[in-house]
């Protein structure tokens, strides 16, 4: 996870500037801002609840099994030393400053390893063109063959309450219409169904976190007096920022006649929480949720969790 010691992000020349200037015996450049990703930096555990609809193939009678977890995790940041350069064309050269990180999240009841996650956040100066304010970006890949470029605007203080963490859930709706959503006797955990996670599985499960896995934690600050909130907020699609994306490997996009499951948007939401007025941040939690689309269908793939920091 360490970056090598001697390792520094810096600019190097133009073609109209000495090249004696960028030397390596040259003053190493001032450190920028992580702006309000400073307090990510550190090393994070703890648990959480992940909701996933996977495609299934066999039997041919089913499209769909509704596989349910109790996670733990652990979260790295670092940060990355000195600064990203970026060459402009239309605007002149900007600096982005980053961390990188590592997220690996395991089945709490089986064991398993579910997900592994290398990455960055980068904090983004304000750009003329295109016209942005201050923005911050998540790039992450996955080693199930899907990376992403999720971005969000970084311009508002941090709250002085705990934060407000809405309902959210997990039924699928025709793709483009999140409105027209629909149920499957899945999402119910009194009906038995041999395309949902088997009850070893679902220790600990409720049916009041699968239907809204955010009450997970709603449940774990319900008695925390947290005194201020910094929200991280990105998405992959192209609003409120410009660019940003998914892209996925060949198994995922499938061929002519449909995907196998393509993850086409991912948004998540990072609430950094002081407890009871610290200077730093001790709790975070997060909530995300990744469109996967196939068989006509967007299927929604929750995941929350609520972490300590440990460094």
């Amino acid at each position: 996870m360490d970056l090598a010691s001697d390792f520094v992000m810096r600019p190097l020349s133009n073609v109209d500037e000495d090249e004696d200037s960028f030397s390596s015996a040259a003053v190493k450049p001032a450190p920028g801002t992580l702006g309000r990703l400073a307090g990510l930096e550190g090393k994070w555990s703890g648990t959480g609840f992940n909701v996933i609809w996977r495609p299934n193939s066999k039997p041919a009678d089913q499209d769909r099994f509704l596989q349910i977890n109790v996670t733990k995790e652990t979260l790295e940041f670092q940060r990355i030393a000195g600064e990203i350069p970026n060459r402009g064309l239309l605007q002149e050269d900007m600096n982005m400053v980053g961390l990188h990180y590592l997220q690996q999240i395991s089945d709490k009841n089986l064991g398993a390893g579910l997900h592994f996650e290398p990455g960055i956040w980068a904090h983004v100066p304000v750009t003329s063109n295109p016209k942005e304010p201050v923005t911050i970006v998540r790039m992450a890949t996955i080693p199930h063959g899907t990376s992403i470029v999720a971005q969000g605007v970084s311009a508002k203080a941090d709250e002085t309450v705990a934060p407000v963490i809405p309902k959210i859930g997990i039924k699928p709706f025709g793709i483009g219409s999140p409105k027209d959503t629909l149920d499957f006797e899945e999402q119910d955990l009194k009906t038995k169904t041999k395309f949902r996670t088997p009850a070893a599985g679902l220790v600990g499960v409720t049916q009041a976190m699968v239907n809204d896995p955010n009450s997970v934690l709603r449940a774990a600050i319900a008695h925390q007096k947290i005194t201020a909130t910094t929200r991280l907020q990105v998405t992959s699609a192209h609003k409120p920022v410009v660019g940003g994306g998914t892209a996925n490997t060949a198994f995922l996009v499938g061929a002519a006649d449909g995907p196998n499951a393509v993850a086409a948007t991912v948004t998540s939401t990072f609430w950094l929480e002081k407890l009871n007025g610290e200077a730093k941040a001790s709790q975070l939690q997060y909530t995300q949720t990744v469109l996967l689309n196939f068989n006509g269908l967007s299927w929604p793939h929750v995941s929350v969790a609520t972490l300590t920091r440990t460094h």
